[in-house]
């Protein structure tokens, strides 16, 4: 009964010298990283812990105010790191905390918990101390005046938004104007540029040979051909003569060349009625003209367009004299 009383006695001993052996391998720290703050200023209150992997901590629940003095502003998770023994690790976290009293603060002690197994025990950090200075007040002078509140320069940077909205604004406005403009005339309001327009008579000559050479009188197609030689020479006349040719009769347009005698000679013009009066009588009128009316209509319409075709101004040739009288290049022989 003696023998297992002491093995009982024995057990307890060596487990709190066990105990007291882990205790001492956890290391508690708390620092602030300065001494002297303004008030309303914020201090870094850092707690720090070594300790061996396997034994878990609680850290200290620390209220918003744990002091009548003291506020905690904030406060971070707590951090792991590895250090370079692998069975030991250390714990970390922050508080931020601010004082609006003047005068020396007191940071009481915190009690971290440990649990190792079935054993509890706590480990405390250190009283930290902090000085919180208020504003100096210089009384000698008396009640002073609030200051009026101080115009700051004006940078690039906070003007190029305003810039840019305005000419933003501005690129808006002159294309709705554009828009309306265009659309009154009725054009598209974007166009490729126009070629330079050739020539009235190129075009009703180059229109003619493809109509000879469609040979649609050939094939019966009188009507088809009668039309198209009169609507080549109308659009023909409109172009070179500025005549509405295209809106207008045959006998209007005849009476304009009868009235403009200077524009045509009477051959031209008596030209010209023969194969509009003969295009008319084939188109509405059902006539079948004979083969050399066909062969004559064409060759009138070629006739019409090359005898009032306008000609393309030259420059005048040098006479014989000019050329006389042009000063004779030097010519330098080599000596």
């Amino acid at each position: 009964m003696k023998r297992r009383l002491l093995y009982v006695v024995l057990f307890v001993l060596l487990s709190g010298v066990i105990h007291t052996l882990k205790a001492q391998q956890v290391t508690v720290k708390a620092s602030i990283d300065s001494t002297h703050i303004l008030i309303g200023d914020q201090l870094k209150l850092l707690f720090e812990i070594e300790k061996p992997k396997d034994l878990d901590i609680q850290f200290p629940q620390v209220p918003d105010t744990f002091s009548s003095k003291i506020e905690v502003v904030n406060r971070s998770k707590v951090d792991t790191f590895k250090l370079d023994d692998k069975e030991r690790e250390r714990l970390t976290q922050s508080l931020f905390i601010t004082s609006f009293d003047s005068g020396r603060h007191q940071i009481p002690p915190f009690y971290f918990r440990m649990k190792n197994g079935q054993m509890l025990d706590s480990a405390a950090t250190r009283e930290l101390m902090f000085q919180v200075h208020g504003m100096k007040i210089d009384t000698t002078k008396g009640p002073v005046d609030i200051k009026t509140v101080y115009g700051a320069p004006v940078t690039l940077k906070e003007v190029t938004p305003y810039i840019l909205g305005i000419i933003l604004l501005a690129a808006i406005i002159f294309f709705i104007f554009y828009y309306i403009r265009w659309k009154k005339k009725n054009v598209p309001l974007f166009s490729k540029p126009e070629k330079p327009a050739e020539p009235a008579h190129i075009i009703a000559l180059r229109e003619l040979d493809r109509i000879k050479t469609q040979k649609l009188w050939q094939q019966e197609k009188l009507k088809q051909y009668y039309s198209e030689v009169s609507d080549t020479i109308r659009i023909y006349i409109q172009n070179r003569f500025d005549i509405p040719a295209m809106e207008q009769t045959s006998s209007e347009t005849i009476g304009v060349f009868k009235q403009q005698k200077a524009l045509v000679d009477d051959r031209t013009r008596d030209q010209l009625q023969h194969i509009l009066s003969l295009a008319d009588l084939v188109k509405f009128a059902k006539y079948t003209p004979l083969t050399d009316d066909n062969n004559l209509t064409l060759m009138n319409a070629y006739f019409f367009v090359n005898q009032t075709k306008k000609e393309e101004l030259k420059a005048p040739e040098k006479t014989e004299v000019e050329l006389k009288e042009e000063p004779a290049e030097e010519i330098k022989v080599a000596k």
